[in-house]
């Protein structure tokens, strides 16, 4: 055998060992805590592959990282007004439907969805609502106000955390002010930069994981997401989930495999895997937000079945507001106001 030949050899086996090794790979790319871990070994017991799992704590930070390119991602989670986006700049592939039959498990009101017409792209993960959360020993008021973090009582001020989300609190500031969700009505816009700046004097930090520090009682009050304000609670039976009466977003993240996956094949399994109704359980008992997914029910945590923050109050249940996706004229507006409340 010649050095060439042998080298060819040396090769062809590095390459098959390669292949080998990344036909038992995923990679996620997911919101920080958001990945069951007992889910994702069920999924290697199951099929054989391993999943990395890399977390992201805003869709733009997602977006952004993926755009840049070298990412090596299969599958990422971006919430409903971003799914157009990532379809729009070829980000992600369209789903391979012959590989995923468990689509026919989606519930009927999440299949013909406005960002993500018939499915093409996307499938449910978990769905929820953004709100108020409150500890009712420091105050005892009424916790389904925006109020809450836009003018604290005097009893909050210094101890409210608010996510660092645009949309969700640019969002509830412009239905406070009696405006709707992408309005370009400068009067409007112009009152929630005001308040936003004023209110932020009173705030502790915009920060995203905080359920630990809202459950010691480190954090008072805040604007969070209701699983998460759930999750908090079931460790301090003080904390409240209140809902704006003037408007709160209500939201849905996605499963979607993204166009230069480095393992389709078994992003494809993924997505199959988490649209069993019991796995899709696995998802609900561990992020406490509900998803979309026929017959999980039967297989979620008792106490999720009546939760507060899961289960919206019938009086609260019009105030909300499904988040859409901003034209880009109305985007720049909501940056620069963004941008000028984190200086």
């Amino acid at each position: 055998m010649t050095r060439t030949t042998g080298l060819c050899v040396g090769l062809a086996a590095l390459m098959a060992s390669a292949s080998i090794a990344a036909a038992d790979t995923l990679n996620l790319y997911n919101w920080g805590n958001y990945t069951p871990p007992e889910m994702l070994e069920k999924f290697e017991e199951e099929t054989g592959i391993s999943v990395t799992v890399t977390d992201f704590d805003s869709n733009d930070t997602a977006l952004t990282r993926v755009k840049a390119g070298g990412h090596g991602y299969d599958v990422v989670v971006p919430s409903n007004n971003f799914v157009q986006i990532w379809a729009e700049e070829g980000l992600v592939a369209e789903l391979p439907r012959d590989q995923i039959p468990n689509l026919a498990n989606i519930a009927p009101q999440w299949v013909d969805v406005d960002f993500d017409p018939g499915r093409r792209y996307s499938v449910p993960w978990a769905w929820g609502t953004t709100g108020i959360i409150v500890n009712s020993s420091v105050y005892d008021g009424n916790p389904n106000t925006a109020e809450i973090f836009l003018d604290p009582p005097e009893e909050l001020r210094g101890r409210v955390n608010v996510i660092p989300e645009m949309t969700d609190i640019m969002n509830i500031t412009v239905n406070y002010f009696g405006g709707e969700a992408c309005t370009d009505d400068r009067d409007i816009l112009m009152q929630v930069r005001d308040k936003l700046t004023e209110a932020k004097q009173h705030w502790i930090a915009m920060d995203y994981g905080t359920v630990d520090a809202y459950a010691a009682g480190d954090i008072a009050a805040g604007v969070y997401w209701n699983g998460a304000s759930m999750r908090a609670r079931l460790q301090n039976e003080d904390l409240v989930y209140g809902y704006p009466e003037t408007g709160y977003p209500v939201w849905m993240d996605n499963a979607m495999i993204l166009a230069d996956a480095q393992n389709p094949e078994n992003a494809a399994k993924f997505i199959n895997f988490i649209l069993e109704p019991e796995n899709a359980a696995m998802i609900s008992n561990f992020t406490r937000y509900s998803n979309g997914v026929t017959g999980s029910e039967e297989f979620m945590d008792e106490d999720m079945r009546a939760a507060p923050e899961i289960v919206v109050p019938e009086e609260h249940v019009a105030a909300g507001r499904f988040s859409v996706a901003c034209p880009q004229e109305v985007q720049e507006l909501y940056t620069q106001i963004w941008t000028e409340l984190l200086r």
